[in-house]
This record gives structure tokens, C-alpha cells and sequence, in this order.
């Protein structure tokens, strides 16, 4: 199977002084691009919050910059989950340009864990949710 891809483009407001895109708004480039994935499963986070008590935060991010990415870049982020636990779920993701390797601006791994949207501990992800993303896992194997 591979990967979600999900795409940006990049604006004016993205970008440093330099004209290339400041390295924290990778990271956000690589969450929108989580919610589309869990959004394109079936599962709005404002509704697990609602209904199941549950918010998903960000534990870890080892990232590497390998390009700059520039103003009005049309860029490609994948989302591919790689190792998940009752209450967490690490990914790999990347973004590149047109998804072509030879274009491939930033590769990280994201470690996310599920919390109690009422107190901020950790809870198990919803049963639903998790086999939904354990058959991701086991198809790309």
C-alpha cells in the first residue's frame, strides 16, 4: 500500500526572510496532512473529542531538512504509520515536491499519543480507530 499524499501549496506567510519556508511550518504542513489522512478514515478529531473523550498530541518529531521548500511550491506530504500501541501511533512522513524522490525536501518520524481531551492523560485508542489504522500498518507490510 502506500502512503497517504496529501498537497499544499506554499504562500507568501510560509516563508523567512530568505523566500524559503521556515522550518517550523514543516511541522505544520506535516499535521495538516495527519488530520487529512485520519479524515480520509473516516475520523474527524473535533468529533473524537465530543463523543470519545479523546485528542491526539504530538510526543516526538525527529526530523531532517534536506532542500528548502519556496514560495508557491506545490509540495507533496505523505503520511505512513509504522508502529502503533494501545495509546500511540508513530509515522513517517516526508514532503517533496510533485512526490518525486529527487525532490524530497524533509523526512521525519512523528510519535503521537491519544489523551483524555477532559485531563490530558494518556488513554487507549478507540478500538475502532485503532484496528482501522493496525490494518494500514499490515497492509504495507
Amino acid at each position: 500500500m502506500k502512503p497517504y499524499v496529501w498537497h499544499a501549496r506554499v504562500y507568501y506567510e510560509d516563508t523567512d526572510a530568505g523566500g524559503v519556508v521556515y522550518y517550523a511550518n514543516y511541522l505544520k504542513f506535516m499535521e495538516r496532512a495527519r488530520t487529512e489522512w485520519l479524515r480520509s478514515l473516516g475520523t474527524e478529531q473535533d468529533e473524537l473529542a465530543q463523543n470519545l473523550n479523546v485528542l491526539f498530541a504530538v510526543r516526538s518529531v525527529n526530523i531532517e531538512y534536506k532542500q528548502p521548500a519556496r514560495f508557491n511550491d506545490s509540495l507533496s506530504i505523505t503520511v505512513e504509520p509504522f508502529a502503533l500501541k494501545p495509546a500511540s501511533v508513530s509515522f513517517k512522513q516526508s514532503i517533496g515536491i510533485n512526490s518525486q524522490k529527487m525532490d524530497l525536501l524533509t523526512t521525519a518520524e512523528v510519535n503521537i499519543v491519544c489523551l483524555s481531551a477532559s485531563d490530558f492523560s494518556p488513554q487507549s485508542i478507540p478500538k475502532s480507530l485503532f484496528t482501522e489504522i493496525d490494518r494500514e500498518i499490515k497492509s504495507a507490510c
